[in-house]
């Protein structure tokens, strides 16, 4: 254990699986103390539970991002319990089958669900930890987005409009907060083995197809992503702010 959390309060939203799993754990082992946020309660409570077993500090907390009382409730249960909050990692999201058909075959209500998961979330994220992070001086948002902001693919219109919102929120906040030394930046992770991509890689030809398209060769675990949100979560990074961190095992390079 370095502690280049030491002594940090974070939240990670989406805790209980994928990145967001692989992240609560390695701020666990680097010092932080955790707050587990998901709507998966079981899964969040393990999460918790296997950062405490291996000797970090967690708690987990339920949380639907996309509900404003929720948000409201997670900041003040941190404030109450540590006094400060200095991180906030917005990885909870959605995608699945419906969020990747094509523009002209995109149903309105599924639209509207997944700008809310992956969009509206990282708003209300950031809106409700920066008055928490101001009274301590500062503080670090890092958002998980994706290489489809970057660029486009034969489906996903719903999927690739939310996450470019968020990569714009991003920029945008980060200049706006960035005097009150609050650092927000993104991670845009490529190909990722998680339970959101499951359905999508068991469907004949996409998993390797996916690999093929990855310079590197494989798809990514989500313990290749979860150190580049360290390092943009950590004081390693006090300089580093609206940045875009690639994680895709060179595919955006093409």
């Amino acid at each position: 254990m370095s502690g280049r959390l030491a002594g940090k309060i974070a939240i990670v939203t989406g805790g209980a699986s994928g990145i967001g799993r692989a992240t609560c754990r390695l701020f666990g082992r680097e010092g932080a103390a955790v707050l587990v946020t998901d709507v998966n309660e079981a899964g969040g409570r393990a999460v918790g539970e296997a950062v405490t077993a291996a000797g970090g500090r967690a708690a987990f907390l339920p949380l639907d991002v996309t509900r404003e009382a929720d948000w409201t409730a997670a900041i003040d249960h941190v404030l109450r319990e540590h006094g400060r909050l200095d991180v906030l990692v917005n990885n909870a999201g959605r995608g699945g089958l419906p969020a990747r058909v094509p523009a002209e075959h995109v149903v309105l209500a599924d639209w509207e669900l997944i700008m809310a998961a992956n969009a509206t979330s990282v708003l209300l994220g950031t809106k409700h930890a920066i008055p928490a992070m101001r009274r301590t001086g500062g503080g670090a948002i890092v958002n998980v987005v994706s290489i489809y902001a970057l660029v486009g693919s034969r489906g996903g219109a719903s999927y690739h409009a939310s996450k470019g919102a968020a990569r714009a929120l991003t920029r945008a906040a980060a200049i706006q907060y960035a005097s009150e030394g609050i650092r927000i930046n993104a991670v845009f992770p490529g190909f990722v083995e998680t339970g959101m991509t499951a359905e999508l890689h068991a469907r004949p030809g996409v998993r390797e197809e996916r690999v093929a398209l990855t310079p590197l060769g494989r798809v990514a675990e989500p313990e290749d992503v979860a150190p580049g949100i360290l390092y943009l979560a950590s004081d390693e990074a006090s300089f580093v702010t609206g940045t875009e961190l690639v994680i895709d095992g060179g595919m955006t390079a093409r």
